[in-house]
């Protein structure tokens, strides 16, 4: 069976994985994008989220680029699709990406609120999903066709699929930065009772990269 994979999800050194107050002007929260300096510079960023060639390789980038290897769906919370809240008031949000976002595979994005499916270019379609995460997660192993699952995020939806024990591997990035406020990854989360244990860990001058598998 595939796997649910998060892949790249980067922490403060005090634990949040988003900045407070998300809004158009802060997608990740205030202070959120400070983040992400260690992915910011790799080739993969470059290549994938800029379309242009160019940036870093090393231990980062050999980070950022698994997480795009084998992903046949993702699966987001609304937060991150876009930072309308509640019923959608029309269908102009389309996305933090534009015409052609990053994914280029299915995405299912969570939401209490029906919306039609968005197709996008290269091969990105976001499918709103009401059902739960359990539904959210069917759907999006059938369209992957066997390969894995990337969850997106944010913090928590994370942490809704983590209770259940369905994230069958973690790769955070614990990046120098403090936050001091925002959303915290493992907020009431019993990590070990759950039976996840750290299977690697890697530092770079940028980020310390930890893997937590599923026993």
């Amino acid at each position: 069976m595939s796997k649910l994979r998060v892949e790249g999800f980067t922490i403060s050194l005090d634990g949040f994985g988003a900045g407070p107050d998300q809004d158009l002007d802060n997608p990740l929260g205030v202070g959120g994008t400070a983040l992400h300096g260690w992915a910011l510079s790799t080739r993969t960023f470059q290549r994938h989220l800029l379309g242009r060639e160019g940036g870093e390789g090393g231990l980062d980038d050999d980070f950022a680029a698994r997480g795009f290897q084998n992903i046949g769906a993702w699966i987001l919370g609304r937060n991150m699709f876009g930072p309308v809240r509640g019923p959608w008031p029309d269908e102009s949000w389309r996305g933090w990406w534009g015409e052609n976002p990053v994914y280029h595979v299915p995405v299912f994005v969570l939401t209490h609120h029906p919306r039609a499916p968005l197709v996008l270019e290269g091969g990105t379609t976001f499918h709103f999903v009401t059902e739960g995460i359990a539904a959210a997660l069917e759907q999006a192993r059938e369209a992957a066709g066997g390969k894995d699952v990337r969850l997106g995020g944010g913090v928590s939806v994370i942490q809704q699929y983590l209770r259940h024990r369905l994230i069958d591997e973690l790769h955070l990035a614990i990046s120098p930065v403090l936050l001091g406020a925002g959303e915290r990854l493992f907020e009431g989360i019993h990590l070990p009772a759950l039976g996840y244990a750290c299977t690697r860990h890697e530092r770079s001058p940028l980020a310390t990269h930890v893997i937590l598998t599923r026993q």
